[in-house]
């Protein structure tokens, strides 16, 4: 059948194959007949546009053109010629159709009509074949590629940390457990607690919630690494901001203090999105569309200020504005929205935690530009990140955009072994388990720092999707694991 000699949609779309004899392969879109002729649409996930194939039916046998209905998968040869229609400039006249797949349509769920996100999350194997999920996981792909292309360009070493370890890098205690128990009839101990040493890895052990720590170790010897994999939380969330299974970057630097590390996480992010606007024209042109569309149907009050198209051009093209937790806690203070009490999380004291709402506030009305808030108070953040001089905040930051609030996190490291032992009782993480991680401060200890990017997170920025379930493939949420 020789399959490997089709063209893709995308390449007839930007090479003029006029009067060439060409075979593509997709899936009906839409079919319209009459006794003379058979209009058929064609995608084949290169591209979010359509290839329009004219069928003859005293060419083609009626037949094939029967079975040629919304959803099967056809093989089409002929010959590409000007078209006579108007919203493409070719075709392909059909001299020979086959079918690769069958759809009955009686019973094919994705007619062409439009169909509800929620919808579409029950046939989570089926929806990448509507305009919208073809669109966002091709921006996906794009993105994800721009990430390996940054750092790879920068001198960065890709590692790939353990997806099942020992540790909890968040202290959050909300880990899938990993074991090869019977969970029936589990070995116990003397005093009847769980056998653990009887286990595979005979100690407990879980789903990584981040990479971070086994990237420090890597950047004590590599100096500038990154990973990118998945990680796993057990929070019974059911929002649309929650995952339990999500992709990260997480770049690691020695050598680099907090300053550096803002430095490269603005430059990182604009040359992220900068790539995917150059390369997913078409793609996020439809999904900014689509995002109007979603966004009439909002009450007055509840739509964005800009459209998604004019999101992206925010980021790309404004300098990120930074200030310091305690500067922003005397903005938000001191807002109309505070004083008016339009917040629902009101700022009274210094030393909480910022909502999105207040971090929404900081980019969108009062900077109106990406903000990069830095120095929060060290009660709020994890044990690794390094004490300021002022004994009360620690060198993190945190990047915020429009629409979405924060979307980085990061910090300069704490690489002083007697400050990160006294933080690390203090908050009760046990020191011993973690002779490995002290021992990067033992040996040959530098300054360095890192962030933390969720990729869906990203995903959900640069499509404008409302629901971080519609970014991945196959979501895992409470309750659900089914595809």
């Amino acid at each position: 059948m020789a399959f490997n000699k089709r063209v893709k949609i995308k390449a007839l779309l930007e090479k003029d194959y006029t009067d060439q004899d060409a075979t593509i392969m997709g899936w009906v879109r839409t079919k319209r007949s009459n006794k003379n002729v058979s209009f058929i649409a064609i995608n084949d996930g290169s591209s979010i546009k359509n290839f329009q194939v004219v069928a003859d039916p005293n060419l083609i046998n009626e037949e094939i053109l029967k079975k040629a209905t919304t959803g099967a998968c056809l093989k089409v040869s002929g010959k590409i010629v000007t078209s006579q229609g108007a919203g493409q400039q070719n075709e392909l006249n059909a001299s020979k159709i086959e079918i690769l797949g069958e759809a009955d349509p009686e019973k094919y769920p994705l007619q062409p009509k439009k169909h509800s996100l929620e919808f579409l999350r029950e046939i989570a194997h089926l929806r990448v074949r509507t305009n919208t999920f073809g669109a966002v996981f091709r921006v996906r792909h794009a993105l994800a590629f721009a990430v390996h292309k940054y750092f790879n360009d920068k001198g960065f070493f890709y590692i790939h940390t353990p997806i099942i370890t020992a540790s909890d890098a968040e202290g959050a205690g909300e880990t899938f457990k990993v074991t090869t128990f019977d969970l029936k009839n589990p070995p116990l101990t003397a005093d009847g607690k769980i056998d653990y040493k009887a286990d595979f890895f005979e100690r407990e052990t879980n789903l990584t919630v981040s990479g971070q720590l086994e990237g420090e170790l890597a950047a004590m010897g590599l100096a500038d690494i990154y990973t990118f994999g998945p990680t796993f939380r057990a929070e019974n969330s059911n929002t649309t901001r929650h995952l339990a299974e999500f992709w990260m970057i997480e770049p690691e630097m020695a050598f680099y203090d907090a300053e550096d590390n803002q430095d490269l996480a603005e430059d990182f992010l604009k040359y992220i999105i900068s790539y995917a606007l150059e390369n997913c024209k078409d793609d996020i042109e439809f999904l900014d569309k689509r995002a109007q569309e979603e966004e009439s149907t909002k009450k007055a009050n509840q739509r964005s200020e800009m459209g998604l198209l004019e999101r992206l051009q925010f980021v790309v093209e404004n300098e990120f504005q930074r200030l310091t937790y305690t500067e922003a806690i005397d903005v938000l203070k001191n807002s109309n929205y505070n004083k008016k009490k339009k917040f629902q999380y009101l700022i009274e004291d210094w030393g909480v935690d910022l909502q999105s709402e207040h971090e929404r506030y900081l980019v969108e009305k009062h900077f109106k530009k990406p903000v990069i808030l830095t120095d929060y108070p060290k009660e709020i953040k994890a044990f690794y990140m390094r004490q300021n001089d002022d004994g009360k905040t620690v060198a993190a930051m945190d990047i915020l955009f429009p629409g979405i609030g924060e979307i980085v996190g990061g910090s300069q490291r704490e690489e002083r072994l007697d400050l990160l032992t006294k933080r690390m009782e203090e908050m009760n993480i046990p020191t011993e388990e973690m002779w490995w991680y002290l021992d990067t401060r033992r040996f040959g200890s530098t300054p360095h720092a890192g962030f933390g990017l969720g990729f869906e997170r990203l995903v959900l920025f640069v499509t404008g999707m409302g629901n971080i379930r519609d970014v991945i493939a196959f979501p895992r949420t409470p309750g659900h694991a089914e595809f």
